[in-house]
């Protein structure tokens, strides 16, 4: 699944003893829940919410591109999304599709950068049987080397309908010219030729699957109508005997860009101009007071309500709309801001543009009140997104992978209550400069 690019338009038993517990702070999550770890390092979070009969389940497992480190193995994690559908010995896939069915359960996966997520809506009386379900195909995933290849074929494929998209084309090329060294210079489909090889490397596939798919490398998290007590023991029932044994990825820092860099990218069909531009940034650090403010500059200066949208969406029509992606990212990623332009002789001029706005952020504080309200709209719009088990466990997952726990989500939404004028200032300052960006224009080719 991409993560960027997509023009704009979430009966009670005793505790085991095999657990470690703790509680997760009160704060904006409007759900108490319980974080227990597994003797084998998996963590599992279980969120009651009273009011309804539905469950998410949510297997988070803490591996994504980022993690596609060897040379010429890139594609991997995505590739297992797939793969983890072709069953085991136990429920080979038709099985496993036929129960599913069977209850009514709506199941599907995503890869990014830094996660691989599989997720399933269920009844909540259908737990315990999906919990089985899950807890085989994650400790005993089989295929052969004829489905290994099949599958391989159809990412490839999956790859070539992605180039026809303007939008992955030009994020693939911009992460390739920002990132040299680390392994966010490849998207999370992986390179084109590694994709490609990908038929021949079925002894690897196990390799990295025995690597990363292991109880220490994944979050379980359930929330709906459950009870903590009764799911934390059937998650030592179904997953206590998993084998730990994670090996953390080698991954290479990325050097210190010191000059811009400046791509054009050809598409090969038909589109209007698509810029991009890339700033380097740091991880996801709720103490980090810079990367803390980025997040609230990059609203205040190209959201909705910002001058330049204003301007060039709205007054001038310009573009056709102007986005942006913060990069909630584990290591140092990139602060993307991209826009569409309608008239191919106006790309300069919309350039222009977006450099005269980071330079008012840059000499003056924004405005007080513009960001009170900022931060009150944040916090109201998180909590919305929380109605439904699925809207939580999906706007949660992130955060879970990248900390590795509910901590850093109320870390970060008490830290931007915090967050001052000087304070946005200072990170225009620190990222939004030409010296740590990529300008990739994307044009038809010629």
């Amino acid at each position: 699944m991409l993560k960027r690019f997509l023009p704009p338009l979430v009966a009670a038993a005793f505790l085991s003893p095999a657990f470690g517990q703790e509680s997760a702070p009160a704060g904006i999550i409007p759900y108490d829940a319980r974080v227990e770890t597994l003797d084998n390092g998996l963590t599992a979070i279980v969120m009651p919410m009273a009011e309804t009969g539905l469950v998410a389940y949510w297997s988070i497992v803490r591996t994504g591109s980022r993690d596609e480190y060897e040379p010429g193995h890139s594609g991997f994690a995505h590739f297992f999304e797939h793969m983890m559908f072709r069953g085991t010995e136990a429920y080979p896939s038709d099985v496993y599709n036929e129960i599913l069915t069977g209850i009514g359960a709506d199941g599907n996966a995503y890869t990014t950068d830094d996660l691989t997520a599989y997720h399933i809506s269920i009844a909540a009386e259908d737990l315990e049987q999906v919990m089985q379900l899950e807890s085989d195909r994650f400790q005993n995933l089989a295929y052969s080397e004829a489905d290994f290849q099949t599958e391989a074929g159809a990412v490839y494929g999956e790859y070539r309908k992605n180039k026809t998209n303007p939008f992955f084309v030009i994020y693939e090329a911009t992460m390739a010219a920002a990132f040299t060294e680390h392994t966010y210079g490849h998207t999370t489909m992986g390179f084109e030729e590694d994709i490609a090889a990908m038929p021949t490397m079925f002894d690897y596939s196990q390799s990295f699957f025995s690597r990363y798919y292991r109880p220490e490398n994944t979050i379980l998290f359930i929330a709906g109508g459950v009870q903590p007590d009764p799911v934390m023991d059937l998650v030592e029932t179904y997953y206590g005997s998993w084998e730990s044994g994670y090996v953390p990825p080698d991954i290479a820092a990325e050097p210190p860009q010191t000059e811009e860099r400046r791509i054009d990218v050809a598409y090969a069909g038909r589109t209007l101009p698509i810029i991009a531009l890339g700033y380097k940034s740091d991880a996801f650090d709720p103490a980090n007071r810079n990367r803390v403010a980025a997040d609230l500059l990059v609203e205040l200066a190209f959201g909705s309500t910002s001058d330049i949208y204003r301007k060039l969406v709205i007054d001038e029509q310009v573009v056709e709309f102007l986005a942006t992606d913060e990069g909630l990212n584990r290591d140092p990623g990139l602060i993307f801001i991209y826009t569409r332009v309608k008239d191919p002789a106006m790309v300069d001029y919309v350039l222009e543009t977006i450099d005269s706005a980071i330079a008012g952020y840059q000499a003056s504080p924004p405005d007080p009140e513009r960001l009170a309200s900022l931060k009150s709209r944040i916090r109201y719009g998180f909590v919305m997104g929380l109605e439904t088990p699925d809207d939580i466990a999906g706007g949660l997952a992130r955060h879970l992978a990248i900390s590795g726990g509910l901590d850093s989500v109320e870390e970060i939404y008490a830290a931007y209550e915090t967050v001052t004028p000087v304070e946005v200032q200072a990170a225009a300052r620190r990222y939004l400069t030409p010296d740590q960006r990529v300008v990739a224009v994307l044009r038809e080719q010629q």
